[in-house]
C-alpha cells in the first residue's frame, strides 16, 4: 500500500509516531494507514501461531486504535489532518506485519519504543528490525525525555 504507514501500540512513543505521521501525510498530501499488530503467539518454528479469540482481539485493537487517531486528529486541528486515513489491525508478529504493510510503502514511521518494556533501550526490538529489513524509509520517532 503506498503512502505513509505508522505502527501503534498505545504506548507513549506510537502515540508521537501517530502525530508525526498524520502531520508529514497532510504536509505531503500522502495516505495515512494506521496498524496496530494484536500479538500472536510465536509457534514452535517461530512463526505466529493463531489462536480462537484472536479475531475478537484484533477487533478491540482497531477499535481503540481508531479512537487513538480520531483524538490525536482532533486535538491536531483540520489544517494537520491527512487526505485519507484508514485504520487497520491484523495479528501477527508486530516487525513482520509492518514490513509486510510497508512493502509497497513510501515510508514506515515507528516510535523507539512499543508497549514492552526495558527502559535502558533507546530502541525497541520492533523498531531496530524494522530500520534493519524494511524496503522503504523509516522515520524512528524518539522519547522526547532523551
Amino acid at each position: 500500500m503506498p503512502g505513509i504507514i505508522v505502527g501503534i501500540d498505545g504506548s507513549d512513543h506510537s502515540r508521537h509516531a501517530l502525530e508525526w505521521a498524520i502531520r508529514e501525510a497532510a504536509a505531503h498530501d500522502a495516505p495515512l494507514t494506521v496498524l496496530t499488530v494484536q500479538q500472536a503467539v510465536a509457534g514452535y518454528w517461530g512463526g505466529p501461531a493463531a489462536y480462537p479469540g484472536d479475531e475478537d482481539l484484533a477487533n478491540k485493537a482497531r477499535e481503540s486504535a481508531q479512537e487513538e487517531t480520531d483524538s490525536t486528529m482532533e486535538k491536531m486541528g483540520a489544517e494537520s489532518r491527512p487526505s485519507s486515513v484508514t485504520v487497520q489491525a491484523v495479528i501477527g508478529l508486530p516487525a513482520e506485519a509492518l514490513l509486510e504493510a510497508a512493502a509497497d510503502a513510501d515510508l514506515l514511521v515507528v516510535g523507539s519504543r512499543g508497549a514492552g518494556g526495558f527502559k535502558r533501550l533507546l530502541m525497541g526490538s520492533v523498531s531496530i528490525q524494522v530500520t534493519h529489513h524494511a524496503h522503504c524509509p523509516v522515520v524512528v520517532i524518539p522519547d522526547e525525555n532523551l
